[in-house]
């Protein structure tokens, strides 16, 4: 990648960016689809941190065409990965992630695959590789995320014989356009995290990856201890100990009843939704358009991003750098055969 920008620079130029990463992302999807490569038993995605939390609406979208298809935490498992005929996709952003590399190299070079942002890298040297383009991005990923979950959803339109949305090209567009209309009412629902200790993100099956990313920026951002689940596991037993912070709920079914649950005992709660809601002095809806679930994932982030940064403003939290730095999650660049 092109080297580490701020938070905001990264923000500010994502937009387009994205209209412009898009397009050269889907030549390359279609190039694969064109050799025969995306074609057979569905892939298995396995990533670390937010690289798997992209993965979750693409495996919504394949499994709702009914294709097999799974998403893996690459250091949760004992190597080598079975014998398996479905190929294996590593997301990594840096293409340097440890875990991820090591799932890789434990299966045949044939079904090797991966997602990844940084040119050349240890995983790109190894696997057949979809590139974001370096694109430069903010240490707690923004862009990176956003073309990441866009090159996951366009690789999980075209498996099998499928073809990319028509959405994806104007996706850009739509971005500019809804981050335009929300940064002014998410800004200002910054300061119902100023004194919170805690926070849950909650989402439909496949909004759960958008909960678990908008978690993590939580945590790396604005350092508030934050949990991402589903709504099904948020319901069995989980939801009885809120209290104290803010919920954010993302979904169009049974999360509105969830959000008017709580919303109702006195919690607030930041409702991320297609439909249209009314608000109450704790019940705080965001609208997003109606579009595929891939989609969707991508803007949902975006929500997450303008609502942590404002927070992080809030709280008077540094956002450029971590507290904790592990040397163990990231092999050296010329591991692997990189040069």
């Amino acid at each position: 990648m092109k080297g580490y920008i701020t938070f905001a620079e990264a923000r500010a130029t994502q937009a387009s960016e994205l209209s412009r990463a898009i397009p050269l992302i889907a030549d390359q999807v279609a190039a694969r689809a064109e050799l025969g490569q995306l074609a057979g038993p569905g892939p298995v995605f396995v990533g670390i941190g937010a690289s798997l939390a992209a993965a979750c609406a693409p495996v919504w979208a394949l499994r709702s065409r009914g294709i097999h298809s799974w998403r893996l935490g690459a250091g949760d498992y004992p190597l080598p990965f079975p014998s398996s005929p479905h190929p294996i996709v590593g997301i990594s952003q840096s293409g340097r992630s440890a875990e991820t590399l090591a799932v890789l190299e434990s299966v045949p070079p044939e079904l090797r695959f991966a997602v990844v942002n940084s040119e050349p890298s240890p995983i790109g040297r190894i696997a057949s590789t979809l590139s974001l383009g370096n694109l430069a991005d903010s240490y707690a990923s923004t862009l990176g995320y956003t073309a990441t979950a866009a090159a996951l959803g366009m690789l999980a339109d075209t498996w099998d014989g499928g073809e990319p949305d028509p959405g994806w090209l104007r996706l850009g567009d739509t971005f500019a356009e809804v981050e335009d209309r929300l940064a002014g009412p998410l800004s200002a629902l910054a300061g119902l995290f100023e004194h919170v200790t805690s926070s849950d993100f909650v989402g439909s099956g496949p909004a759960v990856g958008s909960a678990e990313a908008g978690a993590l920026l939580f945590r790396e951002v604005a350092r508030i201890p934050a949990t991402g689940m589903s709504t099904r596991q948020y319901l069995h037993g989980s939801m009885e100990s809120a209290g104290g912070g803010v919920h954010v709920v993302l979904g169009d079914s049974r999360e509105l009843d969830l959000a008017t649950t709580l919303a109702d005992a006195g919690h607030h709660v930041i409702l991320v939704s297609a439909e249209d809601i009314v608000s109450s002095p704790t019940l705080h809806p965001v609208r997003l358009p109606k579009l595929p679930a891939a989609q969707r994932a991508v803007l949902e982030v975006l929500v997450m991003q303008i609502l942590v940064g404002a927070v992080a403003e809030v709280r008077g939290v540094e956002i450029e750098e971590f507290v904790f730095h592990n040397a163990d999650t990231k092999v050296p660049v010329d591991a692997g055969g990189a040069v």
